[in-house]
């Protein structure tokens, strides 16, 4: 199936798209992003307990909030410069003010790793120094037809088949479509190309090996994918802008690029439609198994300690050992930000 063949975005408002990404009744998912799919893809017993039954490991949410912060900041910065054309040195002074104000009360425990090298003074930290380091950037954020520039763009659209044995909810109608959602940090012009921007952060040592998981990955083909979408441009791949955060400073920076074919993001869809036709089944079987051949992969998976364990005693492990959250707290590829 061609890269481009979904349907119109102007169908999803015609149907009733619930807050839950998954169909009424069903432990089914129909909206996807790029981290639920690579939870799938990576293993169907870390998907179970990450997504369905929402256990998340203690500092987690430290992860999630320095994630969150790095990039509204880097977004407010792109927004001063390409539209108000801030001056930089002001724009960087709006942008620590904006983080200060929104992170008062935030106290990560520093004695723990995660705390230790994600809390507020390190955001900051990271923030200043990546804009530095980028400045003045020959990346220069693309101007929408619209006049808005193409920072933090959200993109929801469906694809052409759904989930098989679902009810058709419309006369004639194939019931609802698989759906693909998520946040793109940028879009920018580079060299005379199109390419999405996405921002990373990460301990690991910034080399060509670390740029190499990105070839292929599914993330960067899904942005891709969604940016030729959202913008009807010919996006060419994505940037990756990466940071190493340090604590001896100063932080370190990289810039990567990954491109995809036409045939590549029609590949990617293909073989998506038969991901999803799978978890269909685990999900009418409510099982889904372990791959072990994953366990060891970006230095372990939070639960190859559980998954280690008898089935008869993880879920006593795992009220031990993870915090359960609630269904509104879980992760949802619907979610606004």
């Amino acid at each position: 199936m061609p890269a481009d063949q979904t349907l119109d975005e102007s169908a999803l408002t015609e149907r009733r798209v619930t807050h839950s990404p998954f169909l009424p009744g069903t432990k089914i998912q129909y909206a996807w992003d790029s981290t639920s799919l690579g939870l799938l893809k990576t293993c169907g017993r870390l998907y179970q307990y990450t997504m369905l039954d929402g256990w998340a490991s203690r500092d987690e949410s430290i992860h999630l909030r320095f994630g969150q912060e790095y990039h509204s900041a880097l977004e407010l910065y792109d927004k001063l410069m390409a539209v108000q054309d801030t001056d930089s040195e002001e724009a960087i002074r709006l942008v620590v003010r904006s983080i200060l104000q929104r992170t008062i009360g935030w106290n990560p425990d520093r004695d723990s790793r995660a705390g230790k090298y994600k809390n507020r003074d390190s955001l900051i930290s990271l923030v200043v120094d990546y804009l530095d380091h980028f400045h003045p950037d020959p990346a220069q954020t693309y101007i929408k037809s619209n006049g808005e520039p193409a920072v933090e763009l959200s993109f929801r659209f469906e694809l052409d088949f759904a989930p098989r044995n679902y009810e058709v909810v419309e006369p004639g109608g194939m019931g609802q479509p698989y759906l693909l959602a998520g946040h793109l940090d940028r879009v920018v012009e580079f060299n005379g190309q199109l390419l999405v921007m996405d921002r990373k952060t990460t301990t690991a040592t910034l080399s060509a090996y670390y740029f190499s998981q990105y070839e292929p990955h599914n993330q960067m083909t899904l942005y891709t994918l969604a940016g030729r979408h959202i913008l009807a441009a010919p996006i060419r791949g994505v940037i990756i802008d990466a940071a190493q955060i340090l604590l001896e400073k100063p932080n370190a920076f990289a810039r990567g690029f990954t491109y995809r074919t036409d045939d590549q993001l029609g590949e990617w869809i293909e073989d998506l439609q038969t991901q999803l036709t799978i978890n269909e089944a685990y999900a009418e079987a409510d099982h889904w198994p372990m791959n072990d051949t994953a366990c060891d992969r970006f230095g372990g998976c939070k639960f190859r300690g559980i998954c280690s364990k008898s089935p008869s005693v993880r879920e006593r492990f795992l009220a031990n050992d993870f915090d359960k959250l609630e269904e509104s707290e879980r992760w949802n590829p619907l979610r606004s930000r």
